[in-house]
């Protein structure tokens, strides 16, 4: 049985995807803006939502910290920027693919 948890490493704009300890997929992400920064912690993935509508593109992972989540966009181009209100935004094949993969309560550490 799998083991996964992800890691999002703000500095970098990377969300990796561990199985095990062993990182197993990295991902390309948009974060915060200066005056809405995504929140470093521990969280975990608390509800999902396929096709949420608006800028939360194909789909809605939301986090244990209320109104933050990871998701989809409908502007790629924001990918690798400093764009959101504090989420973690994916391009949508991508956001997709880790939905797929990841179960509810998969441990999320958003680092510096």
């Amino acid at each position: 049985m799998a083991d996964y948890r992800i890691i999002v490493d703000l500095s970098d704009r990377q969300l990796y995807l561990l199985d095990a300890n062993v990182v197993v997929r990295g991902y390309p992400v948009g974060i915060g803006r200066m005056v809405t920064q995504t929140p470093t912690g521990e969280y975990e993935i608390i509800n999902k939502q396929p096709n949420p509508g608006g800028p939360f593109g194909a789909f809605w992972m939301g986090l244990s910290k209320p109104h933050y989540g990871i998701h989809g966009t409908n502007d790629p181009s924001s990918i690798g920027h400093l764009v959101s209100h504090g989420c973690i935004r994916m391009y949508n094949a991508d956001v997709l693919q880790l939905a797929a993969t990841v179960p509810l309560y998969t441990r999320v550490t958003i680092r510096p």
